[in-house]
């Protein structure tokens, strides 16, 4: 097996070649606003799956998925020769949901900041519901001790 510091490396190699190839190589009318987001390769480096986002609609999305796959061999064959490694792990693209998670999530924390500046204009003007502070103190309690003796 291979130590994870070297698969790591490849992966990395290997997106920037699948990202350089996209932006410069890949002339597919199908490819749309494309971002390879991470690359993993498993332990004996024979696959690789790319993941990537679409800045568009579920249709252009479709489209680039298409496209990707269609240049996979184009791809793998440039990674091949310029990785140099003996054999060219086979490439999958999967698509990222990474950052419509993230777009959800940016969404709930707003909502979120929205109801606590809510809740704390409302407190703003809040009185105590009894006295400000029902506890008693040691000093009450000698207090109420030596107004018994």
């Amino acid at each position: 097996m291979v130590d994870a510091a070297r698969a790591r490396k490849l992966a990395d190699r290997i997106q920037q070649i699948v990202a350089e190839m996209l932006e410069r190589r890949i002339k597919d009318p199908r490819l749309g606003f494309v971002t390879v987001t991470d690359t993993r390769i498993t332990a004996d480096l024979r696959e690789a799956t790319v993941f990537y986002t679409v800045f568009g609609s579920e249709a252009e999305r479709a489209d680039s998925a298409a496209a990707l796959e269609s240049a996979k061999g184009i791809i793998r064959s440039e990674v091949g020769r310029q990785t140099g490694v003996r054999f060219t792990p086979m490439l999958t693209f999967k698509h990222d949901p990474i950052p419509e998670s993230a777009r959800q999530l940016d969404d709930l924390i707003t909502a979120a900041r929205a109801r606590d500046a809510e809740v704390a204009r409302q407190a703003q003007n809040a009185t105590y519901a009894g006295e400000p502070d029902p506890y008693r103190k040691p000093d009450d309690d000698e207090r109420d001790g030596l107004a018994e003796s």
